[in-house]
């Protein structure tokens, strides 16, 4: 006498719920992420534990007392605009880097990221490598 067992497991895999959760999961990360407005300038932050690979440019430094200086010359902030401009026409490709001091301001960091982003110019903020 040959008896059947009933309870078999069936070795296929359906697949139809999964994606219906990974859909959902999409959609929901789409619609959430069109919601959040980024307030922040673009530039872009080389890691402090690798170099980045940027064409050398213009320097730009901020020393603590609000002193500016570019390509180690000394200059009042006025003078930055056109001497970023001209950059920008004789090297369209390269980026800017710019070095402050840990004690500069923010505001004295952003008059300058904004200056290079209404030139269109790519800047890049420089920090030491972690140790």
């Amino acid at each position: 006498m040959k008896l059947k067992s009933r309870n078999k497991i069936d070795p296929n895999f359906q697949m139809s719920s999964l994606t219906d959760i990974i859909f959902l999961l999409l959609i929901f990360f789409l619609l959430t992420s069109s919601l959040v407005s980024v307030n922040a300038l673009e530039i872009l932050l080389p890691s402090s534990s690798s170099t980045t690979s940027a064409k050398a440019g213009a320097n730009i430094a901020i020393t603590a007392d609000k002193q500016y200086y570019y390509n180690k010359d000394k200059i009042d902030f006025k003078d930055l605009n056109g001497l970023l401009s001209n950059f920008k026409n004789e090297k369209p490709e390269e980026t800017v880097t710019l070095f402050a001091e840990k004690t500069v301001p923010w505001e004295e960091v952003v008059k300058v990221v904004d200056l290079a982003k209404n030139l269109e110019l790519q800047i890049i903020a420089a920090t030491n490598p972690d140790q």
